[in-house]
C-alpha cells in the first residue's frame, strides 16, 4: 500500500513509550545479481525515535519517524542511504540528509526504485536520491545523487516507484517518469522519459494509491476500481492474457472493490499482485510458481484467483516482494509464503513455503521489495 499525506508529530518527547525498533529479514541485492546482509529470521534495527513507516527497495531498508526525520540501513553505493556517502550500513540506521526545514510526510511503502529513495515531504514535495538509473526521479537526467534533492513536481500525495520507474500523483494528475519497455509508465508509449508524462485514462479519476514493480505500475481509484499497466510475461495485468503487455491503464475485473494493494515483481521471471476486496476476501494473480499468490498452488495465473488466510485469521494488509508474499493479521501477526531462497519466509529457512507461516508478532508497519522485508 502506498501511504497518504501524513502529518508527523511536533517531535520525539513520545518516543520512550512507542516502538523505536523494526525487524527485517530476507536479502538486500545488487545489480550484479549478488546478495548481502542475508537474514534468515526477523532480525531487530533500533532507531532513535517512534517508528510510524517502513519502506523498502531491492538493496535498502528505511525508516520514518514521528519528527519526520527518515533513517536507512543497507547498501548503500549509489547513495540509496541518503547521508552524503557510497558506503554500506547493514546493522546501524543512519540519518538520511534533508535540507534543514524539511519536515517528511511519508514514504513510498510499494515501493522503491532500483537502489534510488524516495520520500514526500509535509508541503507536498518529493525528494529523491540514489541511482536513479534510467531518469527516475524527473530531473532530465541519470545522475546519481548521494543526498536528496527536490524533484520537480508539486502537490504530490502519493508515489510509487520499482525497477527503473517512477509514479507521481501530482495535483490530482499521475505522471510517470524513467524506463518504459513495456509501458511501466501507461502513457501510450514505450519512450523513456527522464521528466514527467501523464498516465493516460486516469484524468478526473480520484487515485487512492500507486504501486510498482519490475516494469509493472498500478493504480487503486477511490471507488476500488483497480487498473493497471507495463509488463505481462506473467499475466501480472490479471486480464486472462499472458505475454500482452499494455502501454495503458486496464482495469481489472473483480467480483468486489479493492481495499488495498500489493505489486511485486523483481525481475523478467516475476511478477504477481495481491488485494483485499471490500468484503475481506483476497485475490492474486501473475507469476506464482514459488508460491507466491498464496493459492498453494505453483503455477501462473493471468486472472485472479481467491486465496485465503489460515483458519480464524484474518488479513489487514498485504506485501509482496520478487517471488513471495507477506500478509499482517487483524492481530498483528505477519504470515509469509512464497520463495524463500534468500530467507524471505523469516522462519530460519530457506525453503519455500505453500502455504503460510507465522514469523513475528505485535506489528503494525509492513513493507517489502525484492528479496526483503521490514516491519515495525
Amino acid at each position: 500500500m502506498t501511504a497518504a499525506l501524513l502529518t508527523p508529530a511536533a517531535g520525539e518527547g513520545a518516543a520512550s513509550a512507542a516502538q523505536t525498533y523494526i525487524a527485517h529479514w530476507g536479502s538486500l541485492g545488487e545489480g550484479t545479481g549478488a546478495s548481502a546482509d542475508t537474514l534468515l529470521s526477523p532480525t531487530q534495527i533500533d532507531l532513535p525515535g517512534q517508528v510510524v513507516q517502513v519502506a523498502t527497495s531491492n538493496s535498502t531498508q528505511y525508516a520514518l519517524l514521528a519528527s519526520g526525520a527518515v533513517y536507512a540501513w543497507g547498501l548503500g553505493g549509489d547513495g540509496q542511504l541518503g547521508y552524503g556517502g557510497t558506503g554500506n550500513s547493514f546493522t546501524v540506521a543512519v540519518q538520511v540528509r534533508f535540507p534543514v526545514g524539511v519536515t517528511i510526510a511519508a514514504l513510498p511503502t510499494d515501493a522503491m526504485p532500483f537502489s534510488t529513495g524516495l520520500a514526500l515531504d509535509t508541503k507536498g514535495n518529493v525528494w529523491g536520491w540514489g541511482l536513479n538509473m534510467s531518469g527516475e526521479l524527473c530531473l532530465g537526467n541519470t545522475a546519481r545523487y548521494l543526498s536528496p534533492v527536490e524533484l520537480p513536481l508539486t502537490g504530490v500525495t502519493i508515489l510509487a516507484g520499482a525497477g527503473d520507474h517512477a509514479l507521481y500523483d501530482s495535483n490530482g494528475t499521475v505522471y510517470g517518469c524513467g524506463g518504459n519497455g513495456h509501458g511501466d509508465l501507461g502513457d501510450g508509449t514505450k519512450h523513456l522519459s527522464r521528466t514527467p508524462v501523464p498516465v493516460q485514462g486516469l484524468a478526473g479519476r480520484h487515485v487512492q494509491a500507486l504501486v510498482a514493480s519490475f516494469n509493472d505500475s498500478g493504480a487503486l481509484l477511490d471507488n476500488g476500481e483497480y487498473l493497471d499497466w507495463g509488463y505481462d510475461g506473467q499475466g501480472q495485468l490479471g486480464d486472462g492474457e499472458i505475454g500482452v503487455s499494455s502501454t495503458v491503464p486496464v482495469e481489472v475485473s473483480l467480483p468486489l472493490p479493492v481495499t488495498q494493494v500489493a505489486q511485486g515483481g523483481s525481475d523478467a521471471g516475476n511478477g504477481q499482485t495481491l488485494v483485499i476486496l471490500s468484503n475481506g476476501s483476497l485475490r492474486s494473480w501473475g507469476d506464482g510458481q514459488s508460491g507466491q499468490l498464496g493459492d498453494e498452488q505453483t503455477g501462473i495465473q493471468p486472472s485472479p484467483v481467491e486465496f485465503f488466510p489460515p483458519n480464524g485469521v484474518t488479513y489487514e494488509q498485504l506485501a509482496t516482494s520478487g517471488v513471495t508474499s507477506y500478509a499482517l493479521s487483524s492481530t498483528g501477526d505477519v504470515y509469509s509464503f512464497g520463495g524463500g531462497r534468500y530467507g524471505q519466509i523469516g522462519n530460519g529457512k530457506t525453503a519455500n513455503r505453500m502455504t503460510p507461516v507465522l514469523v513475528e508478532s505485535g506489528v503494525s508497519l509492513l513493507s517489502a521489495t525484492a528479496r526483503g522485508v521490514a516491519t515495525g
